[in-house]
């Protein structure tokens, strides 16, 4: 009897998906059942060849060499996941397979990962494609009753090798020609440079900016405080202080007339539901969250928890076929206080409406909504928990009727010019019910049009015009996401093509870029907010002007998406990159620009004698050797999640082996590690035990992390590319 062989991205899907397929005979790397083969991948099993499989002199770095421009790509086995490789490869050319169903993440890169398994190890076998936003069991059988020919998607697969060629050829070599010229780690990209030129053309104009005083009046009536409004403008701020000195002197000693008292009946409907860069800044916003921590708690929300729908997605909108799954994914939210608004929505019949459900407007995804299953809430962690509940309170206040209030507004006239106020009787609480954030009536007395009200006193307000803020992390993801603001001016097309294809990065990449420019110490963080580095502001002088515009990603995703619609072909677009590397490369070569290192520390290092480089990153710091051929690293810092006994800030670890040390910055308290870990032990209590064991494991973790990262030389080895997903 033949079988269906079924490829899931990860390990995690792949068990889902066997449980609903009754796979019950687990093997090594797969599941095997009746009728069904379930395997998966770990994110990519296959990727892009290294310079060095095309001729063994590429292994070294050599300006001379370049361009390095294959004129076929090869595929390569990821070494650390070569043995699923092998079992995925071995299930697919079994004799009783007799089709592949591809259940990859339905999207662009996700086809890429099973695309590049089927090309590598030559497969021809009939080919079917699941196409799901949550791996809930109803979703996986529903998905599975309406299997889509794989044909279908060749053109998404061919969009997806064009960007994954094209960011090879550009990145490969533009950050080998920077990095062996300058004899210094620069990698650039066309989405990494970009951004780093959106965060410097912000620092620029807030040198630039030069603070300008405004005025104002404010008149004090009865407990009431009525602004001055400019009848022209309807400003209530001058520049001009002689203005509003003369208006004052005007206004001074006189009371004021009721010329009209206005009540209008107001409705605010909810925000739209989240898409994955929104869900990113609140998270910022609310609890401080980076980007990459937000998505990976998503991720376990996704497939661990199987509680809310693709992380990974850019629209805000639901399909219509989704409505009629809403009141199971109601009767699922089991969480205080928002299961009994859950409850009360079903007492009554849901109405769709274009304000969240609208076909057009969903391109792979819809927006991230709780799923028809309950999660056990107990097995959630703190941070798990705040997530889930932004999600939930989101997709109840869509479904929720709008917030309903009175605005009343009073206009009174003082000897000629006008002062207003304002205030609020709420009507009806609807969906602001579920924000946490109490809201009062601000209501003014009953005044009548044409009445006298006798003026108490009269001031002159001012204040300064401030400069734009730092980007934070949850600002740069909102320029990232739209950055027409930073283009130059005239290019409208290609800004509207940027607004429709979603900016610099995707909804699933812009984490890791971010986290990338940090760990290649392009970017630093100075409290929240984030600055160019030296070596950043450097780079922007080296690279070649087309890399640090976004129009460069604007044209290349016009372009994608013509190939993933069939109107371009792959071929033609990789021949225009192509041409477009050797033109850079030829600009690197002949620039006439200099490099220095901003950050060279007092030490030299123990192997080859050079000055090292003081690096800082989100582990902590270190010394490397400037000498990209030598790579030697000292750690000097590290920082840690364990609190201080004292103020309870985040300690540090300083020291190697038996002599690391926690100390505080803020109150200077310090402890062994050691004797951290012999306290943590000698506590009663299993929280605390586990506290210990959670500690631990998050220490190794950030051990093993660190000494990836902290060497700014060793990303170089493998170079990641800008809209390549971390599986």
């Amino acid at each position: 009897m033949s079988k269906k062989l079924v490829l899931a991205e990860k390990p995690s899907v792949g068990s889902e998906i066997a449980k609903v397929l009754g796979c019950r005979e687990k093997r090594n790397g797969y599941m095997e059942g009746s009728q069904y083969i379930v395997t998966w991948a770990f994110g990519h099993l296959v990727t892009l060849a290294d310079p060095d499989a095309y001729n063994k002199i590429y292994a070294s770095w050599n300006l001379d060499d370049l361009p390095i421009i294959p004129s076929t790509m090869k595929l390569m086995v990821i070494k650390q996941s070569s043995n699923q490789y092998k079992t995925v490869t071995s299930l697919m050319g079994r004799n009783d397979v007799s089709e592949i169903i591809i259940a990859t993440d339905a999207g662009r890169e996700g086809e890429l990962v099973a695309r590049w398994i089927l090309e590598k190890a030559n497969v021809r076998k009939e080919v079917k494609r699941l196409w799901v936003s949550s791996v809930t069991a109803k979703a996986l059988k529903d998905g599975f009753n309406r299997l889509r020919p794989g044909k279908e998607y060749e053109n998404l697969y061919a969009a997806a090798v064009a960007r994954a060629e094209s960011d090879w050829i550009v990145g490969i070599n533009a950050t080998r020609a920077l990095t062996t010229k300058y004899n210094a780690q620069l990698s650039c990209g066309r989405v990494q440079t970009p951004t780093v030129s959106i965060i410097q053309q912000r620092e620029d104009e807030i040198k630039s900016f030069i603070p300008k005083t405004y005025y104002g009046l404010q008149a004090e009536a009865s407990g009431l405080s009525f602004v001055w409004q400019d009848q022209k403008t309807k400003s209530n701020k001058t520049f001009e202080c002689g203005d509003i000195d003369q208006i004052l002197a005007k206004v001074s000693g006189h009371d004021g007339t009721v010329i009209s008292v206005e009540s209008k009946n107001r409705l605010a409907y909810s925000p739209p539901l989240y898409d994955l860069t929104e869900l990113q800044r609140d998270a910022f916003t609310l609890f401080n969250y980076s980007a990459k921590k937000t998505l990976s708690i998503m991720q376990a929300l996704y497939e661990k928890h199987k509680a809310l729908t693709y992380p990974r997605t850019d629209s805000r909108y639901l399909t219509d076929d989704i409505v009629a799954t809403l009141p199971e994914r109601l009767s699922a939210i089991g969480i205080d206080p928002y299961k009994a608004m859950a409850v009360g929505l079903l007492k009554r019949p849901i109405k769709a409406s274009k304000r969240f459900v609208d076909n057009a407007k969903v391109s792979d995804h819809h927006a991230i909504i709780p799923t028809e299953e309950s999660p056990f809430i107990s097995s959630l962690e703190f941070d798990e928990r705040n997530i889930y509940e932004l999600v939930v309170k989101r997709f109840l206040a869509v479904l929720m009727p709008p917030f309903e209030y009175e605005e009343k507004t009073i206009t009174i006239a003082i000897n000629g010019e006008r002062f207003t106020t304002k205030g609020v009787r709420i009507i009806d609480m609807g969906w602001r019910q579920t924000d946490k954030k109490a809201l009062s009536d601000t209501i003014l007395p009953d005044i009548k049009a044409n009445s006298t009200i006798k003026i108490n006193q009269i001031i002159k307000t001012s204040g300064d015009t401030k400069p734009p803020a730092y980007f934070n992390e949850g600002t740069l993801l909102s320029a990232m996401e739209n950055p027409v603001h930073y283009m130059p001016a005239g290019e409208k097309k290609l800004k509207e093509i940027l607004g429709k294809t979603g900016g610099l990065g995707t909804v699933a990449t812009r984490a890791e870029i971010i986290d990338k420019l940090f760990n290649t110490q392009l970017l630093e963080l100075r409290g929240n907010s984030i600055v160019v580095t030296g070596k950043g502001k450097q780079l922007l002088k080296l690279v070649p002007e087309e890399l640090k515009s976004p129009l460069l990603t604007a044209e290349w995703e016009n372009k994608l998406n013509q190939i993933a619609e069939g109107k371009l072909k792959k071929d033609s677009f990789i021949k225009e990159m192509k041409a477009y590397t050797e033109k850079i490369i030829k600009e690197i070569k002949g620039s006439e620009e200099k490099f220095r290192h901003d950050n060279l520390s007092t030490t030299k290092c123990p192997n080859c004698g050079k000055v090292m480089l003081e690096v800082k990153n989100k582990f902590g710091k270190s010394l490397v050797c400037q000498d990209r051929e030598c790579g030697h690293r000292i750690q000097l810092s590290r920082s840690t999640n364990a609190r201080c006994p004292n103020c309870h800030k985040k300690l540090e670890l300083i020291g190697t082996d038996e002599d690391k040390t926690f100390i505080c910055k803020n109150c200077s308290y310090r402890e062994k590690l050691s004797a951290f870990e012999k306290r943590k032990k000698e506590m009663n209590g299993k929280g605390d035990k586990r506290d210990l064991q959670n500690y631990q494991k998050k220490l190794e973790k950030i051990e093993k992390e660190a000494l990836q990262e902290d060497n700014p030389f060793a990303a170089l080895a493998k170079l990641k590319l800008d809209d390549k997903r971390k599986k």
